[in-house]
């Protein structure tokens, strides 16, 4: 499937039922609340996925599964976070056999790799695969960052073709659009800079807390691209007290009880990870509260 890296792509969380198993059912309610909502695809197995939890046969039951419920509306785009070249080439291929559309690529996984080191990996994977890919560019959680040198050569390879752009550094999408004009689409992948990143020219959103408010995220991008900047920027101050949730180590709690609270998930997480508990459930269900009964008309898109 043909598609172009722009628009809203949601980093969908996994849904578990309480047995601990995937919970396909409420999955495809959040999905198609995502598709009403008029996302322009569907990110699985990232952090919010849980990806570090789930073995190689849920991976494909999920991407199997997302394929048919999306229909071909959207495209289904696979992450891939793997320790070594060898595990990345594998997940890349299986993402393609079981119907993916696209790539989201972390750096390699736990060992802290050089610059050239880093190159190598990205570029075994894109020669294995015809399948697009976005570099997630994230040095702040992950420690390694990908440099806009490191793009001039990576980008050699056609199927490099966009960046989450997560360095927290908004003016690097001024210095990316002036080194590689529309050679290289930018997704923001910061949501409490989200607006901020479309504002300076960024093609879309991976976005967190649309897994649980996918009506106001698709809104914000929308207004922002048809230049219409004081609705947007009215329903991103209210949204900012929740788009925080996510820049914290149980960003995936948080945007679950965020979630149930709009009808759309369930609060089941997989061990290690455990539900919130008190004082900081107490803190982010009362940010969820307010948020829920502060939630903004949309205007007609």
């Amino acid at each position: 499937m043909s598609f172009e890296w722009k628009g809203v792509m949601p980093a969908v969380t996994t849904k578990f039922t309480d047995e601990d198993s995937l919970d396909l059912e409420m999955f495809a309610t959040n999905i198609n609340a995502q598709l009403e909502a008029g996302v322009s695809g569907i990110i699985l197995g990232g952090t919010l996925g849980e990806a570090s939890t789930l073995d190689e046969d849920e991976k494909r039951i999920l991407i199997e599964h997302t394929v048919k419920l999306v229909d071909g509306k959207v495209p289904v785009v696979m992450n891939v976070a793997e320790q070594s070249t060898k595990g990345a080439i594998q997940a890349a291929e299986n993402a393609e056999k079981f119907g993916a559309s696209g790539l989201m690529m972390l750096p390699p996984m736990r060992y802290k790799s050089t610059d050239y080191e880093t190159m190598a990996y990205f570029e075994a994977v894109a020669k294995s695969t015809s399948l697009p890919i976005m570099v997630y560019n994230n040095p702040v959680d992950y420690k390694i960052e990908v440099t806009l040198e490191m793009f001039e050569q990576l980008l050699k390879y056609d199927n490099i073709q966009a960046v989450k752009e997560s360095t927290r550094d908004i003016t690097n999408i001024t210095r990316i659009r002036n080194r590689f004009g529309d050679r290289l689409k930018v997704l923001g992948g910061v949501d409490t800079l989200a607006m901020e990143s479309l504002l300076m020219g960024a093609d879309g959103w991976v976005a967190g807390l649309v897994c649980a408010f996918p009506r106001e995220t698709v809104a914000i991008y929308k207004l922002v691209k048809a230049g219409r900047i004081a609705e947007a920027t009215e329903i991103y101050r209210w949204f900012m007290p929740l788009l925080e949730l996510d820049i914290n180590p149980q960003l995936v709690q948080n945007i679950k009880l965020a979630e149930v609270a709009t009808g759309i998930g369930t609060e089941n997480v997989r061990a290690p990870r455990l539900p919130l508990i008190g004082e900081e459930r107490e803190r982010v269900l009362s940010i969820i509260d307010e948020g829920v009964k502060t939630r903004p008309e949309i205007p007609v898109l």
